[in-house]
């Protein structure tokens, strides 16, 4: 976060000070942050109290969650105030003005005095330099007895058991249910939210009572009930939460709007993005028509999307999903379900760090989603971009391996032959963007793989190494995913075999001048039979300088049969050494020629 330094936001002090209206009701403050636990909120108000001068910390009613916030100023004042400061990036995006309402003991400065009454005001009038002439200097009295903290009783209740009880006959079902909700939150209750107030009903509010200083009653006084239900809001407080009806979605769930507007319509989403340029919040609404095959297929398609990282429970059910990505700085969580012939949901994207807001964000979505059963998102709606992009689905970033090889099937049962960088330091391993694989085997030393696929297979064609030695200057073609998949098929170059040796008149390699990319390594090079005669290695062996584009260096037919004798796969070896029709090498080439991706 950036932040205005101490002299700058002083002169800045100044003049708003000075334009302000000092007759003002000084009841607004700008919360800037919320931590959970007295220890991280004390480091967080001492770390923008180095930067920002009248910084305050206060308790949130009887929660764990402690403030730290600017004020008080007038509501107005406060409100313009939030906005410079937002403006210049000296506070959070999220900083909103209260009214202080939730405010009980204050805990920063440290030297405040704990209590839950209203703060002197934080920032003062002005001072003139005639008054600080004026004002003899305080010095304090090393003898005088520290100040001893006031212990406040905790407070009569306002009903007794049996009034308490007479207003609780009143509440509706909903309120009921509220109350077991905001319970169950808070950590006391594990039961049913039935609205029937039984023995776990009785016992968790007789816990909840204690832990606040109440008498253990088991029955909720009318104050009390408005104090629980608050402590569950107030983790919402300065999100202004309100319902967002999307005409073109024909969908209406609650947002926090503080967090998130309207960017765009990339079908089937709706772009809601964050307010703040450098925010993480973000909602999608998906619309689309559909039917089961629909549903499901965008259950797999979101996987492949960066906003929805691998690790997280996901499930697929039969008229609905539910998908969860828990990635180092986000969370997010897809809930979809087809009815009346349309795909409807929605996509929260939130930071980490944020868990409780996020859970209670997430269910209010959850709570409040309706849709229009008349109103589907249009295939062609938007404008199209610029920013247009193989690698964008629908405006979003298509996850990507970190490292992308070529390979190619050394046996009918599909096991793929690579070079052994993509198979190492991995958390998975793609053919082909949508099949796992398994290394069995791996030699650094020959810079060889072998994979085995995580389903059986049934590969067009397979290779079969051509035992025979082939002639120096004959014709080779090297089949490979030079672009790293964007094409969707193997590139076909074409060349020739330039040297029996490696560039250091290694034996177990040939050189070949065939134009190629990294991501052309382990694909087969060929004979214009299609027999293979090498793997294309991951590099020329000569980091030290710049080698020209066509030097290919691929590890020979005797070193792959020795690797693969060491393993359960048995090579076909090539029977013929007839010329194939360009047409015929080329289906081959693609037929064998496998996608492989490692992803971290």
């Amino acid at each position: 976060m950036t932040f205005l330094t101490r002299a700058s936001w002083a002169a800045a002090l100044s003049i708003i000070l000075t334009h302000g209206t000092a007759a003002q009701a000084q009841d607004a403050w700008i919360q800037i942050e919320a931590q959970s636990g007295p220890t991280a909120a004390e480091r967080a108000a001492a770390g923008y109290a180095q930067e920002l001068d009248q910084v305050a910390g206060y308790r949130l009613g009887a929660t764990n969650w402690y403030a730290i916030v600017l004020g008080p100023f007038s509501e107005q004042r406060a409100d313009s105030l939030r906005r410079e400061l937002r403006a210049a990036r000296a506070i959070p995006a999220d900083s909103f003005v209260t009214d202080g309402a939730a405010f009980r003991a204050q805990y920063w400065p440290p030297d405040a005095e704990a209590g839950t009454g209203t703060p002197e005001p934080a920032f003062p009038e002005p001072v003139t330099t005639e008054d600080l002439a004026a004002a003899p200097e305080a010095v304090p009295d090393p003898r005088a007895e520290p100040e001893s903290l006031e212990i406040t009783a905790p407070p009569e209740p306002d009903e007794t058991r049996a009034e308490a009880l007479q207003s609780e006959r009143d509440l509706d079902g909903q309120a009921r249910r509220d109350l077991q909700i905001a319970l169950q939150w808070a950590g006391f209750y594990d039961a049913g939210i039935d609205g029937a107030f039984g023995r776990g009903t009785r016992s968790a509010m007789a816990e909840w009572q204690a832990a606040r200083g109440y008498p253990d009653t088991g029955v909720l006084t009318t104050r009390q009930r408005a104090e629980l239900i608050a402590e569950y809001n107030a983790v919402l407080d300065g999100l202004d939460f309100r319902a967002v009806t999307d005409g073109t979605a024909g969908i209406t769930v609650k947002m926090p709007t503080a967090l998130v507007e309207f960017d765009s319509y990339e079908p089937p989403f709706a772009h809601y993005g964050p307010t703040d340029p450098d925010g993480t919040h973000k909602v999608l609404l998906i619309s689309q028509r559909g039917d089961r095959a629909e549903l499901h297929g965008l259950f797999d398609i979101m996987q492949t999307l960066e906003i929805v990282p691998t690790d997280g429970p996901r499930e697929k059910r039969d008229r609905g999903f539910s998908l969860t990505g828990e990635g180092n700085d986000f969370i997010s969580q897809t809930e979809a379900r087809l009815e009346n012939g349309n795909v409807k949901g929605f996509t929260l994207i939130w930071p980490t760090g944020d868990e409780e807001r996020r859970r209670r964000v997430l269910d209010e979505m959850i709570d409040s989603f309706e849709t229009d059963a008349a109103v589907v998102m249009d295939d062609i709606v938007g404008e199209p971009g610029e920013n247009q992009s193989v690698d964008l689905l629908a405006g979003l970033e298509i996850r990507r391996p970190e490292i992308v090889r070529s390979g190619f099937y050394v046996s009918r049962r599909g096991e793929v032959l690579t070079t052994s960088d993509v198979a190492q330091g991995c958390s998975e391993i793609t053919l082909n963007n949508d099949v796992g694989a398994t290394p069995v085997a791996v030699d650094e030393d020959l810079g060889l793989a072998l994979l085995e696929p995580s389903q059986p297979l049934a590969p067009r064609a397979h290779a079969a190494l051509q035992s025979s030695v082939p002639r120096l200057k004959s014709r080779a073609v090297l089949a490979g995913y030079s672009f790293d998949g964007a094409l969707g098929a193997p590139s076909i170059s074409y060349g020739e075999l330039a040297d029996m040796r490696g560039l250091n008149g290694e034996e177990d390699v040939k050189r070949f001048r065939l134009p190629n990319r990294p991501g052309d390594a382990g694909g087969p090079v060929m004979d214009e039979s299609g027999a293979v005669l090498g793997l294309l290695r991951a590099s020329a062996g000569a980091e030290d300088r710049s080698l020209p584009d066509d030097v290919a260096l691929a590890a020979d037919v005797d070193t792959i049969l020795a690797f693969l004798e060491s393993t359960d796969v048995t090579p076909t070896s090539a029977t013929s050494t007839a010329t194939l029709p360009r047409g015929q090498l080329e289906r081959r080439a693609t037929d064998m020629t496998v996608l492989v991706g490692c992803w971290k």
